[in-house]
């Protein structure tokens, strides 16, 4: 890296205010999961029913997991130093990845108590009290949901889509727990609640398992899309004076993302003049590429040495 991304360095109003969104989406998420948990804690004591608990179990990990979220999303976007000079950004998959085992652990959890509550069924107590406390859940969530939705198209964040999968669950939930406790209240059949908590802990298991899936392929420095290398080979051999390019390597951090390649220019070309059209072609990719760190290695075209791309290819 030559030059520094005009878009990643120095003051950039929108960069600072997508942080500010990040920052505020939190500290919601974390409000909306300490309400909800006390008004589900006062309706499972009432009701004592077997989705609403598993709902109150669902917002206690979504508070936990919201708090790693809100450490990780504030200590991603610290700068680079001695120790990280690839910066932070893994933070943020790896506190997914963690969100992603709290929701397989309250599925599976959720998903035994169903089969347990349908082998010894029982009805549900004071259902109303659990119908009002289930619409109010469900208007809070809807409200938040939306701003995590608005944030994450504003800043990508995987560590927010993982709390936005949270609360989109916590919000399915909430409405097969209404469903149920409706069904229950006026039809005396006590397997709606059961049945109902066990297809909640279906897709949250499903949605999980995309969410560590994704943190995954950033933790193992996944290469970029396809559609992606082919986009910076293409915006690289236009260049007058590029002969060739190999070795190509990318990946993403968290919000940043990585570019390495070996350039092949013309072995006569001074240093000097080798030196600038690698500083022309970071200005292309970092315009196509606006959070992306790139760097170039020049060497002289048809140079018959060791590449990884031989590698891969054997």
């Amino acid at each position: 890296m030559n030059i520094a991304n005009p878009y990643t360095h120095g003051s950039n109003p929108l960069e600072e205010h997508n942080m500010k969104l990040r920052r505020w989406v939190m500290v919601a998420s974390m409000s909306v999961a300490a309400v909800l948990i006390v008004s589900k804690f006062i309706a499972y004591m009432i009701t004592d029913s077997v989705s609403v608990m598993t709902s109150l179990l669902d917002s206690t990990f979504d508070a936990v997991s919201s708090a790693v979220t809100m450490f990780s999303v504030m200590h991603a976007t610290t700068p680079a130093d001695e120790e990280h000079r690839y910066g932070h950004g893994k933070i943020e998959a790896l506190a997914a990845l963690g969100q992603s085992i709290f929701i397989f652990a309250s599925a599976g959890y959720l998903f035994f108590e169903s089969v347990h509550r349908f082998l010894q069924p029982m009805m549900v107590k004071e259902a109303y009290i659990g119908m009002v406390v289930m619409v109010f859940s469900i208007v809070l969530t809807i409200f938040l949901v939306s701003f995590q939705r608005y944030v994450i198209r504003r800043t990508k964040s995987v560590a927010i889509s993982a709390d936005h999968l949270h609360y989109k669950g916590d919000l399915f939930m909430n409405v097969g727990v209404l469903t149920a406790l409706v069904l229950g209240y006026f039809i005396p059949w006590p397997y709606f609640d059961p049945l109902f908590a066990a297809a909640v802990s279906l897709v949250l298991v499903y949605g999980a398992w995309k969410i560590s899936i994704e943190s995954y392929g950033i933790l193992m420095d996944q290469e970029l899309p396809d559609e992606d290398r082919a986009k910076i080979e293409k915006l690289v051999m236009a260049h007058p004076q590029a002969r060739a390019m190999h070795d190509l390597r990318t990946r993403h951090s968290g919000q940043r993302v990585f570019i390495e390649f070996h350039l092949e220019v013309d072995g006569a070309l001074t240093l000097t003049k080798a030196h600038e059209i690698t500083e022309e072609l970071e200005l292309v990719l970092y315009k196509e590429f606006p959070k992306a760190e790139v760097l170039i290695h020049e060497e002289p075209a048809g140079l018959d040495d060791h590449r990884l791309d031989h590698k891969l290819r054997g």
